[in-house]
């Protein structure tokens, strides 16, 4: 099935966006990352605004092609070493991104786990368009008895090894976020303050609009449009995992990509989690790979993993369509229409 890519999908729509006032906008949308992005900014001057996003958006080709997870980069080139059993010397970028990602990881459980390439595969998720195949049984008997895990690779300055030769590295739960990070550094460095930034649904929001923060939309999971709106401050971003873009059906059954390393199951307990992740120089990259071990960790587990990884800020929308929201975050939504029913938590 192929992956419903409408606009803005992982979970947040950008409202407001449109130059429905006086203020210069220049905006760019791209593919990249398997997703849509967006860059909007605000300059005085319209080819300040230009050659700022077009380095932005050349620096977002470079992480996605340096860092493909099943076509030749680096990464494939790093896999390929560690399934031989083979240290492999990276570049220093690369080092630093394995570490960031083994600290997350950890931070989480490994409930977030970029380890699990091999898996991810194994459902078909590593792939432009996804076939409607479940993976036998046994082929996940067999990985779960073989626990690969990005803890279990060694780097030593440059140099990257594993233990375990069924570990493969892919960066989709955690490189959109480094992503947001970078254009707001390269946004910041040509003297743009004032933008927004979409990469598949999330966001990071830089300066105001106007002098007014900017609003995005938290899309629902299972209907069009945003569930409700949220206004970010400066530097703040905001990142949803969901079931809705990419997954296929089985028996009018869905299997989304959102992976489970302790059964080598997809997650179905849940539809979408988004948090809000306050200004800081990792927001954006908190904003990815933040959901992702609270989605996991299901209706029994989810609220003391955002504790764990100390995320205040969190709406979680289960399989039965019940909203639940922290009450920091309840404070900020603002709905259209009638309210949902929110069961709200401390």
């Amino acid at each position: 099935m192929r992956p419903r890519l409408r606009l803005f999908l992982i979970a947040l729509v950008a409202l407001t966006v449109t130059a429905c006032s006086r203020t210069p906008l220049q905006e760019q949308q791209a593919y990249v990352f398997g997703t849509r992005v967006e860059v909007l900014v605000v300059s005085e001057d319209p080819e300040q605004g230009r050659k700022a996003i077009a380095a932005v958006l050349r620096e977002f080709d470079r992480l996605h092609r340096a860092y493909h997870a099943w076509q030749a980069s680096q990464l494939t080139t790093l896999n390929s070493a560690i399934s031989s059993g083979r240290p492999q010397e990276v570049t220093p970028e690369l080092a630093e991104f394995v570490r960031e990602a083994q600290a997350l990881s950890k931070q989480g459980d490994y409930l977030f786990d970029p380890g699990i390439g091999s898996l991810i595969q194994l459902w078909g998720f590593q792939a432009d368009e996804f076939k409607a195949e479940l993976p036998g049984e046994s082929e996940i008997t067999d990985w779960l008895a073989s626990k690969p895990s990005i803890a279990d690779i060694g780097i030593d300055g440059q140099t990257i090894s594993s233990r375990n030769r069924n570990v493969a590295l892919d960066f989709g739960g955690y490189l959109k976020g480094v992503a947001l990070d970078r254009a707001a550094a390269i946004l910041r460095a040509q003297g743009i303050h004032n933008a927004l930034i979409n990469i598949g649904g999330n966001v990071m929001a830089l300066g105001s609009k106007e002098g007014k923060p900017w609003r995005v939309g938290i899309q629902h999971p299972r209907q069009p449009g945003p569930l409700a709106t949220v206004m970010l401050a400066d530097g703040e971003a905001i990142g949803t995992s969901g079931d809705y873009q990419r997954f296929f059906e089985v028996d009018s059954k869905r299997y989304a990509h959102l992976l489970d390393p302790r059964t080598g199951y997809p997650a179905d307990h849940t539809q979408a989690v988004t948090v809000l992740i306050p200004a800081g120089p990792k927001a954006g990259t908190l904003s990815d790979a933040a959901s992702k071990p609270i989605f996991i960790a299901g209706p029994d587990g989810w609220r003391e993993m955002a504790k764990k990884m100390e995320i205040g800020l969190v709406l979680r929308v289960d399989r039965s369509n019940r909203i639940f929201v922290t009450e920091a975050l309840r404070r900020r939504l603002e709905f259209i229409g009638t309210p949902p029913d929110l069961n709200v938590v401390e």
